[in-house]
């Protein structure tokens, strides 16, 4: 089945609390816990906190009235609606404290591992049919060698893993933002899911980019806001981008002794996205170890996590995998691990041609006039310095620094030999012995 934005099937709320898949007794405790820490008094208030239309609150609250861990108070507040109040009994407080002894967790009710699942197969990231137009929209802003989209779009249309190597400062960052720009369309992220009775966080707003909420019209007879069920959260596809900060345990779940919660995985917060790992062999651990602990979910659509008591479980891969690298895939991998990368694509540096074509639109962006004599000069008698070794990135950085020089000294920009000498010099450090 291929998707285009939009096609994504949303989850649809549950008509009762049966229909969450919960244990009875986890909502009812998630429930006491959420009306203690939040002071709730109203059936619309713990709707909204525990994520469930408001039906199926009032039948949690009616489960916990009927346990005597909650009493109506009446219509005791003149200034709001006919609602009824509610609060905590002394058997609820104690309840809901021992509850919190366990787990620190309140809030949105989860979302089982099985259902999550359901809902992961419906927004597949390999779901999405791209388009050359798509990666044109999202990368044409880029110089790109020639035959460079036709490497790309197979790629990224697979949903398999991509390597891109070659020399540094030539983009291979701004090719993978631009893979995740094409995507461009969104998902429903769980806030959190449940397995084994252990809730575990996803949404994570700092990874999620939340899709801009409908606001319900008071007067419409159609609800927006309940078309999808609220334990989701409406985002654009994730992307999660690490570089040489990235460890290991950072793919572990995140278990928080003091308040006994878990947060997900970096690669489970990217599910139906893209994880980027970029300066590939910058990291503490060895590129091949990396690479070892990606290659069960890459070949098989699924992670193994473990929870604190050492139990394992299964969650879902469905990501966009995309290392970058200036190494040689050579240098870091065994034959082995190079296998299990579906797509490597090198990213190699401009020719003096494209190199001159990219300076000149930079410059011409900027404003500032061509000089054929500084441009001769640039190519005759500084490139040979480095072995005519072109990269994307020399054209902004000379353009911008001659800018800033005209800028300093009052000048409209220019462009001259003596300034492309200035220029050079801040573009490589002079290699030199520095006594101390």
């Amino acid at each position: 089945m291929n998707m285009h934005p939009g096609d994504v099937l949303a989850p649809p709320p549950p008509r009762s609390l049966a229909d969450t898949g919960l244990n009875i007794v986890m909502m009812r405790d998630i429930l006491l816990k959420t009306m203690f820490r939040q002071n709730l008094e109203t059936v619309s208030q713990v709707s909204r906190a525990v994520c469930l239309p408001i039906p199926v609150a009032q039948e949690l609250v009616d489960l916990a009235r009927e346990q005597k861990l909650v009493e109506a108070m009446g219509n005791m507040h003149a200034t709001s609606s006919s609602e009824m109040v509610y609060q905590l009994s002394e058997a609820g407080r104690a309840r809901a404290l021992d509850a919190l002894s366990q787990s620190e967790y309140y809030g949105a009710m989860p979302v089982p591992l099985d259902v999550y699942y359901e809902q992961t197969r419906r927004q597949s990231v390999t779901n999405i049919q791209i388009t050359r137009q798509m990666l044109e929209g999202s990368m044409g802003h880029l110089i790109l060698p020639e035959g460079m989209l036709e490497n790309l779009g197979p790629a990224v249309s697979s949903g398999r893993s991509i390597l891109l190597y070659g020399p540094p400062g030539n983009g291979k960052s701004s090719i993978s933002n631009g893979i995740r720009d094409a995507l461009g369309d969104r998902i429903y992220v769980p806030r959190c899911i449940e397995y084994a009775g252990q809730v575990i966080t996803v949404y994570d707003p700092i990874v999620h980019n939340k899709a801009e909420a409908l606001e319900d019209d008071p007067t419409s007879l159609r609800r927006s806001s309940n078309r999808f069920d609220q334990r989701y959260v409406l985002c654009d596809r994730p992307t999660v981008m690490t570089g040489g900060e990235l460890t290991l345990d950072m793919l572990d779940l995140n278990y928080n002794k003091t308040s006994r919660t878990y947060q997900a995985s970096l690669q489970l917060k990217a599910t139906g996205g893209v994880f980027i790992v970029d300066d590939l062999g910058r990291q503490q651990e060895p590129p091949q170890s990396i690479i070892n602990r990606w290659i069960v979910p890459m070949e098989a659509g699924y992670d193994i996590l473990a929870l604190q008591s050492g139990e394992k479980f299964e969650v879902p891969f469905d990501t966009l995998v995309i290392f970058s690298t200036n190494f040689h895939p050579n240098q870091m991998f065994d034959g082995a691990a190079l296998r299990r990368i579906f797509f490597k694509i090198k990213i190699d540096g401009p020719t003096q041609e494209e190199f001159l074509k990219v300076l000149a639109m930079i410059a011409k962006k900027k404003g500032m006039p061509l000089d054929e004599d500084s441009l001769v000069h640039l190519v005759r008698n500084k490139y040979p310095e480095i072995g005519n070794v072109y990269a994307n990135f020399h054209g902004p950085f000379l353009v911008d620094q001659m800018a800033a020089m005209c800028d300093y000294e009052g000048q409209p920009y220019r462009m001259t030999p003596e300034l492309v000498d200035r220029a050079w010099a801040n573009l490589f450090v002079r290699d030199e012995e520095i006594h101390h």
